[in-house]
């Protein structure tokens, strides 16, 4: 090997360990911009650098497959709303003086808040003024620019959804049998779907059956089909799901719940690619087998034969649950609110560039608080919530109160890298402190539930009552004259939650004032 060799090759080498072993980034992805072609865009900030500025001009952000790249350039956003500094085991945030407002997760800033690695790891949501949302996240992975030829509805611009895009695209160019593991409602169906999509059996079928739905008795005629006579009520011959799918894909979906007494049959047709129908022959099938399961397939107490797991798992694919990647929490929420809006032929609600400022702070809020949210349900609970909202809403969003319940419950419990949040709350503010921007704003995001506004400024409910009397904008239940309930309630269809927002009260003061103006009180 000649000198020149060497080093051609050598530092190429060395710059494929290096990166492979690189330190980690701190990563930031829009989850709300005004601009909504923007969520999903991500600016990178790098680690050995000690300080980093974040405002309305730097640093640039760009999306996943574009060399275009632009600052967040929001007017209501301060040029420089937040200084970062880098320290071997997190960062520190610090808000300038004068500086435009900034929730971290759940938790107001006012002055400066250290976040530990662990936590960064996870996801920290920021909200910006009352119209920017980002993601701020330590990372060992980047986003890699590259054109994505891949056919498929499976989004998100983080490095997760990239790597998984790679796998899918791997997975359909061959045709070994896949197995997809994952949580619940991370989308394992979408990925059998693009598998199938992307690979030359797309214009074959795709046949889907659930696993736990087939009972061990029926097993033989619903797999593999039965003639004519087979049994009592076989008046015809009936093609099973084997059957069905050939030429193309058989998608097992709940593997892990098939009855033990069903899995010998599947292993073998698995394996030798023919299966007996039920009064008839031995048939050969051209059929390649896509399974998926959320269920533990390993272990002696599941009851899952290890031979047919290795046998439905020539590749396998697991997909991440949705708080291992929630920078994509945006651009996912985004679209199941088009898909929901288009659905109900009420695509104004959408928030856009020309929205008014309200209905833009409104949606930020509510990115907000679902970016802050832990999704044990995943993707499929996300797109139930952002239908939810649609339905709730009228000319400005609104979370519904079960999803509100559920959203807010979560804000503080098992975030990693401990009670950081709860420690920054204990640190209450003065009430004078509070300025009429951030009491309005919190007043709105609580749908005015004084003991949640109380909570989230650190301040008794009186001071918050106190607030209420003197203000302009908001009044106590018991203050409103029946008859502009009853109008309201006319208004809203007896819609009480709805009454309630419009009148900008609390639903739980709302009953308690009608049922003082029925009791007589």
């Amino acid at each position: 090997m000649s000198d020149n060799y060497s080093e051609a090759t050598l530092p190429t080498l060395r710059d494929a360990v290096a990166e492979s072993a690189a330190a980690p980034c701190l990563q930031c992805t829009i989850v709300f911009h005004p601009c909504v072609e923007r969520i999903g865009q991500c600016a990178v900030f790098d680690v050995k650098k000690m300080e980093h500025s974040l405002g309305r001009q730097t640093p640039c952000f760009s999306p996943e497959t574009d060399d275009y790249s632009a600052p967040l350039e929001d007017p209501y956003l301060s040029r420089r709303a937040l200084t970062i500094n880098v320290e071997e085991s997190g960062v520190r945030l610090s808000r300038l003086p004068g500086a435009s407002r900034c929730r971290v997760a759940a938790v107001e800033l006012h002055d400066e808040l250290f976040l530990d690695n662990a936590r960064l790891e996870a996801g920290v949501p920021l909200a910006l003024s009352h119209t920017v949302v980002l993601m701020l996240r330590r990372s060992g992975a980047t986003r890699q620019s590259s054109p994505d030829t891949l056919q498929c509805s499976i989004l998100g611009s983080s490095p997760a959804m990239g790597r998984l895009r790679e796998e899918v695209r791997r997975a359909a160019s061959s045709d070994f049998d896949v197995l997809i593991t994952g949580a619940t409602g991370v989308g394992k169906e979408l990925v059998a779907r693009a598998i199938h999509l992307n690979s030359r059996r797309s214009a074959g079928p795709l046949i889907s059956v659930n696993m736990a739905a087939v009972p061990a008795s029926l097993a033989g005629s619903v797999l593999f089909g039965s003639s004519k006579g087979a049994f009592t009520g076989a008046d015809r011959a009936r093609p099973g799901y084997f059957q069905q799918a050939q030429g193309g894909i058989l998608f097992l979906d709940e593997v892990g719940d098939t009855q033990e007494e069903v899995q010998p049959l599947l292993l073998r047709a698995l394996q030798q690619r023919e299966i007996q129908v039920v009064g008839g022959s031995v048939r050969n099938v051209d059929v390649r087998v896509i399974s998926a399961t959320d269920a533990q397939l390993e272990g002696a107490s599941c009851g899952f034969k290890s031979a047919l797991q290795h046998r439905l798992a020539e590749i396998e694919i697991r997909l991440p649950a949705l708080a291992e990647h929630p920078e994509d929490i945006g651009e996912l929420l985004f679209h199941f609110l088009s898909q929901a809006c288009a659905r109900e032929r009420r695509s104004q609600l959408l928030p856009s560039a020309h929205s008014n400022a309200q209905a833009l702070a409104r949606w930020a809020s509510l990115f907000h608080a679902f970016a802050c949210y832990h999704w044990p349900g995943n993707i499929r609970q996300l797109e139930n919530f952002a239908a939810q909202v649609v339905v709730a809403s009228d000319d400005l969003p609104v979370i519904p109160q079960p999803v509100m319940a559920k959203v807010y419950a979560s804000r503080t419990v098992d975030e990693p890298g401990g009670d950081w949040a709860v420690q920054l709350a204990v640190k209450s503010l003065k009430p004078r402190d509070i300025s009429e921007a951030d009491f309005e704003d919190a007043m709105k995001r609580n749908l005015f539930e004084v003991t949640a506004v109380a909570d989230e400024f650190g301040v008794s409910r009186q001071s918050i009552y106190r607030r209420i009397d003197k203000s302009s904008t908001f009044r106590r239940a018991t203050d409103i004259p029946e008859t502009e309930i009853n109008q309201m309630l006319v208004h809203c269809g007896g819609d009480l939650a709805k009454a309630a927002l419009k009148l900008q009260i609390s639903e739980s003061g709302l009953r308690q004032r009608m049922r003082a103006v029925r009791t007589g009180v």
